[in-house]
């Protein structure tokens, strides 16, 4: 196990020079008992069916690397890190397990037989978000390759797609790669501004005119909650904030929370990770309105054992669960504008 000092120098960087963050609405209470108790039944899930060698993953998709960064997100939400905190072993083993299945190329990838730059744009957020608060420097080295990869792999309309080749491209996928990037350039890493501002170029051409929501891919797909949540996310990330297409998908993002409920549709989990984060970074009613219902649907839908079930496996389900929720402890850099 490896120990990290307590004030990394991102840390003190952040103090001389801080960063704008989303802050709370001031008439709800974020975090309640039942939120502390629901995240740290959830966590100790989380610790218990990891694997030997720090893997995360299902049955349909085996020890998967995307999954495994998001249970490592979802443990330092809480303030582990290794060396620091009763999960700080399992931050670690997270780490290990992503760093031993990066390739030369930098693809980071394990037992998935689809969509392989899912995982590596999760695997690569997480080594951004630990490598800002740990210097570690054998992350530095899978982190600036898996980087070049992404950079490199990007298609002509400025998104990515499902495996590292430069052909077409999904806001699903793009989204993903964008928030890695994102995260990377955080922690000192250098990233090309023409990367991202093709990445917008191609976000913004997906937004949907007619109801401000988000198609798939460029020429086909309607406006769908996940995928619109996704895109304005994407737009945030990329430091689009305070621009037309994001007031209109926030706007499509709350009449679909209105017309029928907070769910939003099929993939549950993945649309309300983008959509948790879209609301928190626009802040104001957005958040205000959006988490409450969002928290106590997820605290009813906890298991007994703490996980949150899910089509893509339980550790994926509350992992996700778990990074939703603690959003408000505002540990995670990449949760900052």
């Amino acid at each position: 196990m490896h120990l990290f000092p307590r004030f990394s120098l991102v840390f003190l960087v952040l103090m001389i020079f801080p960063i704008s963050r989303a802050e709370p609405a001031s008439d709800f209470v974020e975090i309640t008992p039942a939120l502390r108790t629901a995240v740290q039944d959830g966590l100790a899930y989380l610790a218990s069916v990891q694997e030997d060698n720090g893997a995360f993953g299902t049955d349909r998709y085996g020890q998967h690397v995307g999954i495994t960064g998001i249970c490592g997100l979802a443990f330092m939400a809480d303030g582990h890190l290794p060396g620091r905190g009763e999960y700080g072993e399992n931050v670690q083993r997270c780490a290990d397990f992503i760093i031993n299945h990066a390739s030369a190329s930098g693809l980071i990838a394990a037992d998935t037989s689809h969509g392989p730059m899912y995982g590596h744009g999760y695997a690569a957020l997480f080594l951004g978000e630990l490598y800002g608060q740990t210097r570690d420097p054998r992350l530095r080295d899978v982190l600036q390759k898996a980087v070049r990869l992404i950079v490199d792999t990007q298609n002509h309309e400025g998104g990515w797609r499902y495996h590292p080749r430069p052909f077409d491209a999904d806001i699903s996928v793009t989204i993903t790669q964008i928030m890695a990037l994102r995260s990377a350039r955080n922690a000192g890493l250098s990233v090309p501004k023409e990367t991202i501002d093709r990445a917008i170029s191609y976000v913004r051409q997906c937004q949907n005119p007619a109801d401000g929501g988000f198609r798939y891919m460029l020429n086909s797909g309607t406006s769908a909650y996940p995928r619109s949540a996704a895109g304005v996310a994407s737009l945030q990330y990329a430091g689009v904030y305070d621009d037309d297409a994001v007031t209109k998908g926030l706007a499509y993002l709350r009449n679909q929370m209105q017309g029928q409920g907070v769910r939003g549709g099929g993939h549950y989990f993945y649309g309300h990770y983008y959509a948790a984060q879209a609301t928190f970074l626009a802040g104001g009613k957005h958040w205000a309105e959006w988490f409450p219902v969002m928290r106590k649907e997820l605290l009813n839908a906890q298991q007994d054992n703490g996980s949150w079930t899910s089509s893509h496996g339980q550790s994926y389900g509350t992992g996700m669960a778990l990074v939703i929720l603690q959003i408000p402890n505002r540990l995670l850099p990449i949760f900052q504008r």
